[in-house]
């Protein structure tokens, strides 16, 4: 308790107390509000990579359906002229060519020589 001066002893140990009761309750408020703002940052950035994660599916959705409607009005000469070029480059395919111009000159010189589909 205070000591008696001019001033009443009990109002002197209310004031005193009330600013030990703030200064002590400092600490644990400042933490409190401190969870409460890493609470509310941690949600905002998962909110912002769930959004991100639907934009970028919206993204790949519109690719693929722009790709597949590519591939849907392709000429088709033209997709056999690009699948000759591809495969002109191509040493299987050469082989596979040479080999099927054997198989017709044998079946020409041989006419009891077996069927083979080609």
């Amino acid at each position: 308790m205070a000591d008696n001066t001019w001033m009443n002893s009990q109002i002197t140990d209310a004031v005193t107390q009330t600013n030990v009761k703030v200064l002590g309750d400092a600490p644990a408020e400042s933490m409190g509000m401190l969870y409460q703002m890493m609470a509310q940052s941690t949600g905002m950035s998962m909110q912002n990579m769930v959004a991100n994660q639907q934009h970028k599916n919206s993204i790949d959705s519109a690719v693929v359906t722009g790709a597949v409607s590519r591939l849907y009005t392709l000429d088709v000469a033209a997709e056999g002229k690009a699948t000759q070029e591809v495969l002109s480059g191509n040493p299987v395919a050469e082989t596979m060519a040479s080999l099927k111009g054997v198989l017709a000159s044998f079946k020409e010189n041989n006419p009891n020589a077996p069927k083979f589909n080609t």
